[in-house]
């Protein structure tokens, strides 16, 4: 079976089926106070118990991986949440516990609609915070379901952060769950601890699973086999061999630079929602943040973030960063990022309409919110500006003009900030691709958004299973478009990173090379691998293997020429 390598190392074992989670009733009270004391006293129970989940986590793991959990305390007094259950209880007569599971689920359904991985698994955060709380409420507690016998596989619907958290290394060897993907918190506690994970196998793959069967993961790949034969045990304890020796491999480019062996130097940077995942950045050694999706503070909530809460979030990781660049993504919402609160217009085709900069050139004291709050952090460390969707030059002009404005309003409030700081662009449209010699004029860097450039270039919705087989990087109009960009950007004397998984895709990764990409910006877990590839190749002969590919007529023959010319 198949899912989604989440947390790397073998495992062999007898499986355990966590059951799902309890019944949660909806009734009417007539005592509304006494309902509201009960919700609010299991809150003050909840922080209790993770305030020691962070002391447990800072001794056994470390002080990065508790910060997951601080994050867990801060959902427990969101001002939005709290305020939507203890309006519910009182306009509506619910049980505080239906009304927080309610209340939770709207919450956390905004994430769950997204495209964005990262984004999506936030929801995971938001439900485990709210379990606990519903089980403080009605006097269950913290469920220790960990009482094994032997070592033992967990396979689970979904695991929360907290159950990842308190699993013991010395029985539980492996997960499996059927929601979730590598970067959900319950993979980052995962990969932390050294648990070998496979998660988003897909609903009810595991159904059929009983406590008791055997089973073989590989937690790298994502395959695992039910109840295998010798044969199939023994292929996987050669990985495990394999796989060992691939992570002291990995290990060793940790602190080391990222440079080929012809004496080409790189950077590989992450990709980053909120401050907390600087745990990850620091674990898998990241140069920098290249991408910080700001709409992750705007999302999950009944109201905007203000100019004060956003400016603590961007300080944190400025500060956190200690002087190595944090590339700051302004607002992009629109296309399958809908933020409900801010009434978007329905449009028949989203992805074409009023998104990234579009929408913050439309929307003026949103806008000029964020800014403010990004030039008052700028204050605290080496943060850089990046606007996405853009077409134009005078977007860019007006983008800035806004900028300038947002800088002229602190200086007036006599707050401090930095004035003027680096600006760059999303290239994620083709319109821009094909006039980077033209935006080069008015920008610092670009930042090249695969995700967008591939579905807009090939006109296949990256979203739609029908015509998946049109959305590819390796198109050769994609490889074109690329090669063009960096070439534009590197006459203007400017630098061209790339952010999401198609920077880590190891076939791609030759050709960025040899086109002269400056910065890869990867999920941290990809960090190393990504080192360790680039430290194995010759820009030199990764510049002949560019010409090669370009000159390919079709999507089948460059994949069949790169496989065969990469080892």
């Amino acid at each position: 079976m198949q899912g989604i390598g989440a947390s790397p190392g073998i495992a062999l074992g007898r499986a355990h089926v966590k059951e799902s989670s309890f019944e949660i009733k909806k009734s009417t009270v007539k005592a509304v106070d006494q309902e509201i004391a009960k919700y609010e006293k299991a809150l003050d129970k909840s922080r209790e118990q993770l305030e020691e989940v962070v002391t447990d986590i800072e001794t056994r793991v470390g002080k990065d991986e508790a910060e997951i959990f601080r994050a867990h305390i801060l959902l427990l007094d969101d001002p939005e949440m709290k305020t939507a259950v203890l309006e519910m209880i009182k306009n509506e007569k619910q049980n505080a516990e239906w009304s927080l599971h309610v209340t939770a689920e709207k919450f956390a359904a905004v994430l769950d609609n997204l495209e964005d991985n990262y984004l999506k698994e936030r929801a995971a955060d938001i439900r485990d915070v709210a379990l606990r709380v519903i089980r403080n409420m009605l006097g269950i507690g913290e469920i220790d379901h960990y009482d094994l016998d032997e070592p033992a596989i967990i396979v689970a619907r979904d695991l929360t952060p907290s159950d990842t958290a308190k699993m013991p290394r010395d029985v539980i060897i492996g997960f499996i769950t059927e929601k979730g993907n590598e970067t959900a918190h319950a993979a980052i506690m995962a990969r932390a601890l050294g648990i070998p994970a496979i998660v988003g196998c897909g609903d009810g793959a595991l159904s059929d699973m009983k406590s008791g069967d055997t089973v073989v993961m590989d937690g790298e790949s994502g395959i695992f086999h039910v109840n295998p034969g010798s044969g199939e045990i023994a292929s996987f304890e050669e990985k495990k061999k394999i796989c060992d020796a691939k992570k002291v491999a990995a290990e060793i480019y940790h602190g080391q630079k990222t440079v080929t062996t012809d004496g080409k130097e790189f950077k590989i940077f992450c990709n980053i929602g909120n401050p907390h995942d600087l745990t990850a950045v620091y674990e898998y050694d990241g140069e920098g943040v290249g991408l910080y999706r700001t709409e992750f503070l705007y999302m999950g909530r009944t109201s905007l973030p203000d100019e004060n809460e956003q400016f603590q979030a961007y300080k944190q990781v400025a500060e956190g960063m200690s002087g190595k660049p944090v590339v700051i993504r302004t607002l992009d919402v629109g296309g399958d990022k809908d933020i409900p609160y801010l009434d978007l217009p329905k449009e028949d085709n989203p992805f074409l309409g009023l998104r990234g900069i579009r929408f913050c050139l439309n929307s003026e004291e949103i806008f000029l919110t964020q800014l403010k709050a990004i030039l008052r952090a700028a204050h605290y460390g080496n943060i850089r500006i990046m606007f996405p969707m853009v077409t134009s030059r005078t977007e860019i002009i007006r983008a800035k003009a806004f900028l300038a404005k947002a800088a002229e309003e602190l200086r007036k409030r006599s707050v401090e900030h930095c004035s003027t700081l680096p600006v760059g662009i999303m290239i994620e449209v083709p319109a821009a691709a094909l006039t980077t010699d033209l935006l080069a004029k008015e920008v610092d860097f670009f930042s090249i958004g695969m995700n967008d450039l591939i579905q807009y270039t090939v006109a296949a919705d990256r979203m739609n299973e029908k015509v998946s087989q049109y959305y590819s990087p390796f198109h050769p109009a994609l490889l074109r478009l690329l090669k063009s960009i960096i070439n534009d950007a590197h006459h203007a004397g400017k630098e061209v990173a790339m952010c999401g998984e198609a920077a880590r895709d190891p076939l791609l990764i030759p050709l960025l090379v040899g086109m002269g990409l400056d910065e890869f910006s990867v999920s941290p877990s990809s960090v190393l691998e990504v080192r360790e590839q680039i430290n194995g190749l010759s820009r030199r002969e990764m510049i002949i293997l560019c010409d090669e590919v370009l000159a390919l007529y079709d999507l089948e023959s460059v994949i069949r020429h790169l496989k065969k010319r990469i080892n």
